[in-house]
């Protein structure tokens, strides 16, 4: 674990952006239950996480990815609008933000902003499960001869130690390489060191990760 990841994952924790069932599991919108939830919208309103988090990403765009290979950032509806605001601001980089499908009014488009073919798009996003939603953007991206080159994630719903990194091998399919500052391994290690989880949890979360689609039905609530 790095500096950052571990401060990262340290700050997802003390603001309780990251809540554990107790009644019941989370939904998530592809349909899978989970019992954690992790909403990095939520380090938005503490001002000083907010400052380091964005701060990371930015330096994570200029050192892994290089600047000279960004023309645009690009936030998807809605979580991730807010944090590519910060980071195209930071590197002084043209912004757009894709909604989840084309609206149905106005010219119906899909993107707001000006995104020219050939340009090289940055997806920033708060998080990262399986990558599905970061595909159905680039549907948008590739409908304007763009490409979506990286993307760069707060989060990541991946292990090192379980061998879990579905986010990132379903975009490498598609050409995208995955950046991220934080991992399950990271808040994991971190939460049960400084007493955030009980070693229940860790063990439910764990269970969630080898199999996060049957996790639910193996618990009995589907």
């Amino acid at each position: 674990m790095s500096e950052v990841s571990v401060k990262v994952a340290e700050m997802l924790l003390s603001t309780e952006s990251i809540a554990v069932y107790q009644d019941k599991p989370f939904v998530f919108v592809s349909g899978r239950i989970s019992p954690v939830y992790i909403d990095c919208r939520k380090l938005l309103s503490f001002a000083a996480e907010r400052e380091y988090i964005v701060t990371q990403l930015a330096k994570k765009a200029e050192t892994d990815i290089g600047l000279d290979k960004i023309d645009v950032v690009a936030g998807g509806e809605t979580a991730g609008i807010p944090y590519a605001a910060f980071v195209s601001h930071i590197i002084k980089k043209p912004m757009i933000y894709i909604r989840k499908q084309p609206k149905g009014y106005g010219g119906t488009k899909q993107i707001e902003g000006i995104l020219q073919a050939g340009q090289r798009v940055l997806m920033v996003e708060d998080l990262i499960t399986d990558g599905l939603s970061k595909l159905r953007f680039n549907i948008g991206v590739r409908g304007a001869a763009a490409k979506m080159t990286h993307c760069l994630c707060v989060f990541d719903y991946a292990s090192g130690r379980l061998n879990q990194h579905e986010g990132r091998d379903n975009l490498a399919k598609n050409g995208i390489e995955l950046h991220v500052l934080a991992d399950w391994d990271d808040v994991l290690d971190t939460g049960t060191s400084k007493n955030y989880f009980t070693e229940e949890q860790k063990s439910q979360i764990v269970d969630f990760l080898k199999d996060p689609e049957n996790w639910g039905r193996k618990m009995g609530f589907v």
